[in-house]
């Protein structure tokens, strides 16, 4: 068990204690396990062994020689109840936010909502991923508290969505109420083997589901096809890790390649990504709470910027920081040293502020200030 499933382990107990137990692990946000044909489906995947998912390179989640340095209980207390003075901005985030109904629809736009939120505009298609408007990334009110000023988006701020984009399971990044407050707005819901259950079990259409297995293809529509690929991750929402599938998702229409990387760390699959694709328009990638001990399943920023060169990227924005305090880094480290990381790369590396509308293909690293040098 990694030291981050031992922490949310730790934090669904101590819910769970102080809400019913049993009947708080049992509420619709948990969600339930894939079962039926779903399950059977999954068990058909090469990438399901004994029981769970697997990434193609086996890493332990947390290696044992840096686990081993500090216990599992030493290290939740710090998370729980550690100094974070540095964790987290010491005023509000700066944002800009926009109207996203005035966008005209033929237009290629990326809009970041922080962490690893983004609205997507191609081939006049709406995408929402991995959307957290929640004010927590935990199952309790007390836990991973969103920034304030990161939270400027609500689901009546979202208009109607051609794709709803899920990457994995993780409370970031599949959050229970925004889900559901945009329910009535999504067309279609795009998400690796598993996940499909949470919304099943959530009410949502099965016929609008489209879950499938890396390196599997969904023409979703004439003009908008999203390839689900690998990443080097891990799922779960409780006790129980990898009972679905994890990915990142490339989404492609007649003139746009946008990558987006999902949660994961660096290996080969991103050299074979930039091979299969030819280089992207835009890759939305992750740069963010990350540690040595999480190095397997999560990037440094060095390897953000060597991820971006491996699979071809023309512009990056990185996500998964400025929300959450998810580990021990200073709030604004991974946007410092991604910039440093970036400097001789051929990329362009756009910093937008939360909320502000990136044109996609005509976006230039000096359209955008380091916004976080202004927060001190």
């Amino acid at each position: 068990m990694s030291r981050r499933t031992f922490i949310l382990g730790g934090i669904g107990i101590m819910g769970a204690a102080g809400l019913g137990g049993f009947g708080f692990v049992h509420t619709a946000a948990f969600g339930r396990a894939p079962r039926g044909a779903r399950l059977e489906r999954m068990m058909e995947s090469p990438h399901f062994v004994s029981g769970q998912f697997e990434n193609l390179v086996p890493v332990p989640i947390m290696p044992e020689e840096v686990e081993n340095k500090e216990n599992r209980f030493t290290a939740m207390w710090k998370f729980l109840f550690g100094d974070k003075s540095a964790l987290s901005p010491s005023r509000p985030l700066l944002s800009k936010k926009t109207d996203l109904f005035a966008l005209p629809k033929e237009e290629d736009i990326a809009v970041w909502m922080g962490h690893s939120n983004f609205y997507l505009q191609i081939g006049g298609r709406r995408i929402l991923i991995d959307p957290t408007f929640g004010a927590y990334a935990s199952p309790v009110f007390f836990i991973n508290k969103a920034f304030l000023g990161s939270n400027i988006y609500t689901a009546d701020d979202i208009p109607p969505l051609d794709v709803l984009a899920i990457s994995h399971d993780h409370w970031d990044h599949l959050d229970y109420p925004t889900v559901m407050a945009l329910k009535e707005k999504v067309a279609h819901v795009v998400c690796p083997l598993g996940v499909g259950e949470y919304f099943e079990q959530w009410g949502f259409d099965v016929t609008r589901i489209h879950e499938e297995d890396w390196d599997t293809s969904i023409p979703l529509f004439d003009d908008l096809t999203i390839h689900i690929v690998p990443s080097q991750h891990f799922s779960g929402r409780f006790l129980q890790p990898n009972l679905t599938e994890w990915c990142g998702m490339v989404f492609e229409t007649k003139h746009r390649l946008v990558y987006y990387t999902g949660d994961g760390g660096y290996e080969h699959h991103f050299r074979d990504i930039g091979k299969r694709f030819g280089g992207f328009d835009l890759v939305l990638a992750e740069c963010g709470q990350y540690n040595m001990a999480w190095h397997p399943i999560h990037m440094l920023p060095e390897e953000t910027a060597q991820m971006a060169v491996d699979v071809g990227a023309k512009a990056v924005i990185a996500g998964h920081n400025s929300k959450f305090a998810l580990a021990r880094h200073p709030w604004e480290e991974p946007l410092v040293a991604l910039s440093e990381a970036s400097l001789d790369k051929t990329y362009e590396l756009l910093t937008p502020e939360i909320g502000e509308a990136v044109p996609i293909g005509w976006a230039k690293a000096g359209d955008f200030q380091p916004w976080w040098e202004r927060m001190t």
